[in-house]
């Protein structure tokens, strides 16, 4: 019973029976139909060893053993909270016909057992196998960074798409599958679902697909083996240190996308020059992958100048070999700039004539809970971003400081079991630029609020522009009565979020309908009907 959630399973092993069944049908005759084998999905995996005859018909890949319907291949994989080694013999019992296990047999089984050095890595080869390889059919763009990747990627599905749902997407927000569109589980899901995803997108006709790449998936082999044809890098800055113990392991585990670790060698690699990173980055990406740079350094292949931010958007003069055009984004900001030049440059690796996207750009409808307004007619703005970093804290509020005229308020918090040693410096880069802040609950997860507050409370700077308080609608509702004709709310850390986690239980909780519904009592006018 290894902990990986209905929907991700769902995906794999209904749509592979769906898909497949719809394959037979087109040929012609789906009693006539096969599915593949053990023995078939695993030959000439390296360093492998098969009992159990391997004979056994495959009509689905498993991780979950919750999940198992008979004739699923289970992969026993150890996770950080469990191990599906565990679990086996439950799986055995719901109809697996085989195993696929770092661990021997043991006693005899009347099912295929697959003994290998790696479940994870595995799993990404045979899911590839039974989805036909559907990444050799659709062309892949993978985004990484620590920030913007949701951004960079919504905004390059807009870009690339020629025609409606010609363009899929993976990411943190939703799943974009051609005609079918489905909320996100995880931004980068395990392998088996990437590649029923994009199985998916090409009977859709999709011709391409966007993906957000995080960290966790490099390191757990999610993206093992996956072609990717042009990879973004966005930039690196403090997060996951939980996870990867500090920034240099952190960059080189993204650095893997490009150097050929993850299994396959991008054709383009797109590097953010502004970001020092990113100049590490290109020192270690082989010579035959062909690099394109972005950002406001002089040297970048794509690169900004004349930039001037306004309350509406950013407005500046992209530049790249051979042409130049006048830009305006609507999304606010210098790192929106960035996440502008970073989808441009894709297209321009794409050999995409960034002149005709001017105007494209200026029509981007934006990202869920990426600087979302929520407007009832208010006076001042109320808004809703993701930032949930020191860094883009400091970067989302130093741009509120330059065009708000009154005073700023923040409504943040740091999640529950993650990397305690940003909590402070959160706190200080929130102090750094607001009015007054009121520090509150994120997801707390198995983490008492007074752990995470204590942890806070070590960033602060000035005690007299600080109010902790552990409810989070009621934090919201005290910078709503607060701000005034002037004022900026900016409400931090969840975005497109719609729950939050508390120990094991998961509640509804979205800060743009929280905001909406304080916003709603004051019976605010729009101001040409005020009177």
């Amino acid at each position: 019973m290894i902990g990986l959630s209905c929907l991700e399973n769902s995906l794999s092993w209904s749509a592979a029976l769906s898909m497949r069944f719809a394959a037979s049908m087109d040929a012609g005759d789906a009693s006539e139909h096969t599915m593949p084998t053990v023995k078939a999905l695993t030959a000439g995996l390296p360093n492998a060893s098969l009992s159990g005859g391997g004979k056994q018909e495959v009509t689905c890949l498993i991780t979950d053993s919750r999940r198992v319907v008979p004739g699923a291949l289970f992969f026993a994989i150890g996770g950080l909270h469990t191990d599906g080694n565990l679990y086996i013999e439950e799986a055995i019992g719901r109809g697996a016909v085989g195993i696929v296990s770092e661990q021997p047999a043991g006693s005899n089984r009347q099912v295929a057992w697959l003994q290998v050095p790696n479940v994870r890595s595995v799993l990404a080869e045979v899911a590839r196998r039974f989805y036909d390889h559907p990444d050799t059919q659709v062309e892949v763009v993978g985004v990484t960074g620590t920030n913007g990747k949701t951004t960079v990627s919504m905004l390059l599905q807009f870009l690339l798409s020629e025609q409606p749902a010609d363009t899929g997407l993976i990411g943190t927000v939703r799943y974009d599958l051609g005609r079918r569109t489905i909320p996100s589980y995880k931004t980068t899901p395990e392998s088996v679902d990437i590649y029923s995803m994009l199985d998916q997108m090409r009977r859709e006709q999709c011709k391409r697909a966007v993906m957000e790449i995080s960290s966790h998936a490099i390191d757990q082999q999610r993206v093992e083996g996956l072609h990717v044809r042009i990879a973004a890098f966005l930039n690196l800055t403090r997060d996951h240190i939980d996870y990867h113990h500090d920034l240099d392991a952190y960059f080189s585990v993204k650095a893997k996308l490009f150097t050929g670790e993850t299994g396959n060698l991008p054709e383009v690699a797109v590097v953010n020059l502004d970001d020092p990173y990113g100049h590490r980055l290109l020192k270690k990406i082989p010579a035959n992958v062909r690099t394109i740079t972005f950002g406001k350094d002089d040297s970048a292949d794509i690169r900004a100048e004349n930039i001037r931010l306004e309350p509406e958007g950013s407005r500046f003069r992209a530049i790249w070999p051979g042409g130049e055009a006048e830009l305006f984004t609507r999304e606010p900001g210098q790192y929106n700039v960035s996440n502008v030049l970073a989808a441009l440059a894709v297209c321009y690796a794409r050999g995409m004539d960034l002149t005709a996207l001017s105007e494209k750009i200026a029509s981007f409808p934006g990202v869920p809970g990426r600087m979302e307004r929520v407007d009832l007619g208010q006076p001042f703005p109320v808004l809703v971003d993701y930032a949930h970093t020191d860094d883009a804290l400091r970067n989302a509020l130093g741009m509120l400081r330059e065009i708000t005229p009154g005073r700023l308020f923040v409504v943040f918090g740091c999640g529950g079991n993650r990397d305690r040693e940003k909590r402070p410096l959160m706190t200080t880069a929130v102090q750094e630029k607001a009015d007054f802040t009121w520090a509150t609950s994120d997801n707390p997860r198995k983490e008492t609020i007074e752990q995470i507050f204590d942890d806070m409370r070590s960033g602060v700077v000035r005690d007299d522009a600080i109010d902790f308080v552990s409810d989070r609608r009621r934090a919201i509702g005290l910078a709503i009565d607060a701000a005034g004709e002037g004022d900026c709310v900016i409400i931090a850390g969840k975005g497109h979020e719609t729950f939050q986690e508390f120990a094991d239980t998961v509640v509804p909780f979205d800060d743009r309908l929280v905001a909406r519904d304080f916003l709603s009592r004051k019976n605010f006018q729009p101001k040409e009907d005020a009177e």
